[in-house]
C-alpha cells in the first residue's frame, strides 16, 4: 500500500480526532480559564498530528520515523496533562478515561506504524523487471565463455 497524502495515515486521522476532543474538553468551565494548562494540552494534541504530517513531508523513512517518535511522545504529553486536569476537577473521570484512551490509541497506532516502516527499511529491495533481465543476461553471458 502506498500512502500519497498525510491525510491518509490512520494515526494522523486519530490524532486529528484527539485534538478536536481536547479542544472541546478545554473550551469551557474552569479549564478554559487556566490558560497555561489549556494552551499546553491543546498545543501538545496538535503537535501529534503536526509531527506526523511534517515527518511525511520529509525525505526518507529515517526522518519520518524520527517525527513519528516525536508525535508519539506528544501523545504521552497529552496523557500527562489529562492527569492534572482530572486532579484539578477540570474534567470528570469518564472524560479523562475517554480522552486518555484516545491518546493511548494514537500512541499505539503510531508505534505500529514505526515498526512497519522499520521492517521495510530492513528488508532488501526487490529487483525490478529490468534488473532481473540484466542479471539473467549477465549470468547467461558468463556461462558462454569460450573454452
Amino acid at each position: 500500500m502506498v500512502i500519497s497524502r498525510f491525510q491518509d495515515i490512520e494515526s494522523w486521522q486519530l490524532a486529528r480526532q484527539l485534538a478536536v476532543e481536547i479542544y472541546g474538553a478545554s473550551r469551557s468551565g474552569p479549564f478554559a480559564k487556566d490558560f497555561g494548562l489549556r494552551d499546553q494540552i491543546q498545543r501538545s494534541s496538535v503537535s501529534v498530528m503536526a509531527n506526523i504530517a511534517e515527518g511525511f513531508g520529509r525525505n526518507g523513512k529515517v526522518e519520518f520515523i524520527r517525527y513519528l517518535t516525536i508525535a508519539q511522545a506528544s501523545s504521552v504529553e497529552v496523557q500527562s496533562h489529562l492527569y492534572i486536569a482530572l486532579d484539578l476537577g477540570y474534567i470528570a473521570q469518564p472524560d479523562f478515561e475517554r480522552l486518555y484512551g484516545m491518546a493511548e490509541r494514537v500512541r499505539q497506532v503510531i508505534g505500529g506504524f514505526i515498526r512497519y516502516l522499520r521492517s521495510l527499511h530492513d528488508r532488501p529491495q526487490r529487483e525490478t523487471r529490468n534488473e532481473k533481465r540484466e542479471t539473467s543476461r549477465r549470468i547467461s553471458q558468463s556461462s558462454q565463455l569460450p573454452c
